[in-house]
């Protein structure tokens, strides 16, 4: 494997956890900032298959809460639409490597990417 994909946000904790564990590890990191830049719609589509779209969101997180989605019943594409607007409603960071895929802090896949490399 050439690396890994990490679309994360700087600040995040779980971002910059994902970071450090792939760098620890001397595995090449291309990391997408998605308040910069959004995922590309075949990119989120990928996970969508893998986790589902209730799986990539953050229903505990504190973006989710100020957004007033607790109590809202959005279609797919309503929250997709969301998501596009505000990147920490989701379980971050999304991480690719090769064919495997994560979402959030999940060191097993990680390790399963890093051992591919």
């Amino acid at each position: 494997m050439v690396g890994v994909q990490i679309f994360g946000v700087k600040n995040s904790q779980e971002t910059r956890a994902a970071e450090r564990f792939f760098k620890e590890r001397g595995v090449k990191i291309h990391f997408v900032d998605v308040k910069q830049k959004p995922m590309a719609a075949g990119e989120i589509r990928r996970f969508i298959e893998k986790f589902g779209l209730a799986g990539l969101v953050d229903r505990e997180g504190k973006a989710f809460e100020d957004a007033g989605l607790k109590y809202m019943k959005l279609s797919d594409g309503e929250m997709l639409g969301r998501i596009e607007r505000e990147p920490k409603l989701l379980r971050l960071p999304l991480v690719r490597g090769g064919n495997l895929l994560s979402v959030g802090k999940d060191e097993e896949a990680w390790k399963a990417m890093a051992g591919a490399k």
